[in-house]
């Protein structure tokens, strides 16, 4: 029999105090990622590039009191494509008017327990029609993830991390973008940003552990093309 529900059961269950640290670090990057937007907009028409982008996130952290490992992902059209984009100065490229942007952030206060999130944008008045349509296939997917925890929990089940993930992915495959949805739906959040309980995985893993209260995790689907990304990343606690 495995140990890995009594081992999440012991080890990854956030007591109150770390649930409402987490709640500033969620809060916190609720602010800091508008900041980040308000920043591109600003300097899109004199020039910003990803990597600007990147260091003013990191600076809004250090001045709040957070900190991050890693990060932030600034990711503009095609850059969007790759899930794990890391901004670097010499390759970072240019946001201007009709860009499409991507924003991963994570971050916690010392000692907390981490949040993550992921918005999309677009510098101009009205996305192309395709972003807009992946758009909306990406949220239904993270929106039908979250209904079918609930109706799980209501009824008295709770539902092992892979069949969550099982819920998202056929939401995009139905709309054709299947292939194109290349990592697990969520990961748990812990001190470390890729925590140590039940994963929403049925893809880069096959994660039986089960979403047991006290647990908090990130729901994350996406879809990415050659010339850009979606991808809609929400931090859920389960009580």
């Amino acid at each position: 029999v495995s140990s890995a529900d009594l081992a999440q059961a012991a080890l990854c269950r956030l007591t109150a105090p770390e649930l409402a640290s987490h709640r500033r670090a969620a809060r916190a990057l609720g602010e800091v990622v508008q900041a980040a937007f308000r920043f591109i907009g600003a300097g899109a028409r004199r020039g910003v590039t990803e990597y600007d982008a990147a260091e003013f996130i990191r600076s809004q952290f250090t001045a709040a009191g957070f900190e991050t490992d890693s990060g932030p992902v600034v990711a503009v059209n095609r850059h969007a494509g790759d899930p794990h984009y890391d901004p670097k100065p010499a390759l970072s490229a240019a946001i201007e008017p009709g860009d499409w942007v991507l924003i991963d952030l994570w971050a916690k206060q010392p000692g907390g327990i981490y949040g993550d999130i992921t918005w999309v944008g677009y510098l101009g008045g009205r996305p192309p029609a395709t972003h807009a349509e992946v758009f909306r296939v990406v949220a239904g997917a993270r929106d039908a993830a979250v209904e079918f925890i609930e109706r799980q929990v209501r009824s008295g089940e709770f539902p092992p991390g892979w069949e969550v993930d099982a819920v998202a992915r056929r939401h995009i495959e139905a709309a054709g973008y299947g292939p194109q949805f290349t990592h697990r739906l969520g990961h748990s959040l812990g001190q470390v940003v890729h925590g140590y309980g039940a994963n929403l995985d049925g893809y880069e893993t096959q994660d039986t552990r089960r979403l047991a209260p006290g647990l908090a995790f990130t729901i994350e689907p996406g879809v990415y093309l050659p010339e850009f990304g979606v991808r809609c990343e929400i931090d859920l606690y389960m009580t």
